[in-house]
C-alpha cells in the first residue's frame, strides 16, 4: 500500500479487553460498504507518526458478511518499533486511517469435517471471523485459547457467546497449558488443525501434529513476526539506480518505500512471500527473519524478504 492509497477510515469505537489489548471498531470514511472478506483475513493500518509511517497487519475479528465496520485486535508491545504504541496512545473515536483491501494467508479449507483452533494471546483474532464461517456452514470445530490469567482473558465472554462449550480456555497462572498431543490424538479424518500465536506455541503445535502422523497439508499457521531492529546499513537497488539508508528501528522495505520506490508486499511479516527480492551483491551477511524462504535459499545468500530481514553489510544491492 503506497503512501495516501488504501481504504479511507473512521475509527468509530476502541474498548478496551485486557490491560494489553484494544479492539478497534473502523468504518468507512465516506460513509459506504466496506469490502467483502473471509475468515482468516487481515488488513495493513497506515500510521503517520512523528518523521515515519509505520504499516503494520492486523487479522480481522469481524464477521466477514459485515460490510458496515471492521474490528481489529491491536496488543501494546512497548519494546516494539512503535506501530502498537501508535494505535493505543495517538489514535482516538473520529481519528481518521488508511488500511489496505482484505488480504486472506489463513483461510479455513471449506472442505475438511473438522476444524481445531488453536490459539495464544493475541492470536485470537482471526478466529473470531473463522467461527462465524464455521457456524454458518455447520462444520464441527473445537477452539482451545490459553492467556496469561483471568485478566487476559477479556475476549473469553465474546468468545463463548460465538462458540459456546466448544471453547477451551486455559489459564496460565493456573497452571493449565493445552496438551496438543491430546487434542490432536484420536480426530476423525478430514480434520484440520490452525494455530495462531507466540512462535513456540505454533512450533510445539507442528512438533505434535508430525508425531501423530498428521499430513503437513492439514497444519496451519500464522504468524506476523515484527521486523526487529538492528545495524543501520545501506543498500542499492539496482534497477531503480538509488541508494537507500536503512536506519536501526526501520526495516528494510519501510526504508525502500519512504525512498519513493514500489516495492509489492501484502502481509508484511514474513509469511507470504510476495515481497521477496534477489540479492545481487553482497559483502556481509543477511538477517533473516522470515517464516518463508526455505533453509537451502537462506544458506545461498541469494534472496530477502525485505518486510522483516535485513544485512550486517558494507554493501548490499537488491535486484528493484
Amino acid at each position: 500500500m503506497k503512501a495516501g492509497q488504501g481504504i479511507p477510515v473512521r475509527v468509530a469505537e476502541i474498548e478496551t479487553v485486557t490491560p494489553l489489548i484494544r479492539r478497534f471498531t473502523f468504518e468507512h470514511a465516506d460513509g459506504c460498504a466496506l469490502p467483502c472478506f473471509s475468515g482468516g483475513s487481515h488488513i495493513v493500518v497506515e500510521m503517520q507518526g512523528a518523521g515515519r509511517v509505520h504499516r503494520n497487519p492486523y487479522s480481522l475479528m469481524s464477521a466477514p458478511d459485515e460490510t458496515r465496520y471492521y474490528q481489529i485486535g491491536v496488543r501494546r508491545v512497548d519494546e516494539g518499533r512503535g506501530g502498537s504504541r501508535f494505535m493505543h496512545e495517538q489514535v482516538r473515536k473520529g481519528t481518521v486511517l488508511r488500511i489496505s483491501a482484505p488480504v486472506n494467508l489463513f483461510p479455513l479449507v471449506r472442505t475438511r469435517r473438522k476444524h481445531i483452533l488453536l490459539a495464544g494471546g493475541i492470536g485470537i483474532t482471526p478466529f473470531f471471523a473463522h467461527i462465524v464461517e464455521l457456524r454458518r456452514l455447520a462444520v464441527d470445530f473445537e477452539l482451545h485459547y490459553a492467556v496469561r490469567d483471568a485478566s487476559h482473558a477479556g475476549l473469553a465472554n465474546d468468545l463463548r457467546d460465538l462458540a459456546g462449550e466448544r471453547l477451551h480456555l486455559y489459564l496460565e497462572d493456573r497452571g493449565q497449558t493445552i496438551d496438543m498431543d491430546a487434542v490432536l490424538r484420536g480426530q476423525p479424518l478430514g480434520t484440520d488443525v490452525y494455530v495462531c500465536g507466540p512462535a513456540g506455541m505454533i512450533e510445539a503445535t507442528r512438533a505434535a501434529a508430525r508425531a501423530a502422523g498428521w499430513a503437513d497439508s492439514h497444519v496451519h499457521w500464522e504468524q506476523f513476526s515484527a521486523p526487529p531492529p538492528g545495524e543501520p546499513f545501506d543498500v542499492e537497488l539496482a534497477h531503480s539506480g538509488i541508494r537507500v539508508h536503512v536506519g536501526a528501528d526501520i526495516s528494510l522495505l519501510e526504508a525502500i518505500e519512504a525512498a519513493g520506490v514500489d516495492a509489492p508486499s501484502l502481509c508484511r511479516g514474513g509469511v507470504c512471500g510476495q515481497c521477496e527480492l534477489g540479492v545481487l551483491d553482497l559483502d556481509g551477511e543477511l538477517q533473516h527473519n522470515d517464516h518463508y524462504l526455505s533453509p537451502e535459499v537462506r544458506a545461498s545468500g541469494s534472496r530477502i524478504m525485505p518486510c522483516v530481514s535485513r544485512a550486517r553489510c558494507r554493501r548490499l544491492v537488491l535486484a528493484l
